[in-house]
């Protein structure tokens, strides 16, 4: 069978060009994003700058030759390649399935162009079936936790191996098991205002453009502007 994720982010890779700031993302799709960029990096000598969305994905970067900066080295990034949990015909999506919402979301903020790469089974009509990740600080999390369950956003920790997972920004990951999204905008703002969250999954109208491998092949979608 061959590998959805992989026919996406192959037909992504063909969009960097040399002298370009990448961002380049975290995750299973955007994984094989990177390995393609390092494959051209090697044999077709192409010249990029990379900016990591985590210590995960800086890690396989390096291993492949690309070189990197910060976000903070940049004036800004050219385009940014990433995957998603869930997108709807909107263009509104969760991400932070892998735990790196917060850099994922600073470098989006800093691209020109911010595309995602998925396969067909992350498009939806309403989010909400994928928990929603939120990004807390340490002090005063089961505080927060505790409010989210009186809210009925059924909370919990993110652990690993029996332990709460910490990100690679020394926060706490709290998933909120909605069910159902109706109004994405609404709460990402009731979110944005709750004191001890430092970041959230919902990524709403960032994207520009989605590239989705399906059965039928590979098609790209572009944000119809306003």
């Amino acid at each position: 069978m061959t590998n959805l994720k992989q026919l996406a982010a192959i037909k992504a890779a063909e969009y960097i060009s040399d002298g370009m700031i990448v961002g380049l993302g975290t995750g299973s799709t955007a994984y094989y994003f990177v390995e393609e960029l390092g494959r051209r990096v090697e044999k077709e000598g192409l010249q990029i700058i990379g900016v990591t969305t985590s210590s995960q994905t800086g890690s396989q970067a390096e291993a492949l030759g690309i070189p990197l900066k910060s976000v903070d080295e940049v004036e800004c990034i050219d385009i940014t390649v990433d995957g998603a949990d869930e997108v709807t015909p909107q263009f509104n999506g969760i991400k932070g399935g892998g735990g790196a919402l917060l850099m994922e979301k600073i470098v989006a903020v800093s691209t020109k162009k911010y595309v995602w790469i998925v396969d067909e089974s992350k498009m939806v009509e309403t989010l909400g079936a994928f928990k929603l990740p939120v990004e807390v600080v340490q002090y005063g999390a089961d505080r927060l936790f505790r409010a989210f369950a009186q809210l009925g956003y059924k909370p919990s920790f993110r652990e690993v191996d029996g332990k709460r997972y910490i990100t690679d920004m020394k926060n706490f990951i709290i998933d909120l098991d909605l069910g159902t999204i109706p109004d994405p905008v609404a709460l990402a703002k009731q979110l944005d205002s709750t004191v001890g969250v430092v970041e959230h999954g919902l990524f709403n109208g960032m994207v520009d453009q989605l590239i989705v491998a399906g059965k039928f092949g590979v098609k790209s979608l572009e944000k119809k502007e306003k």
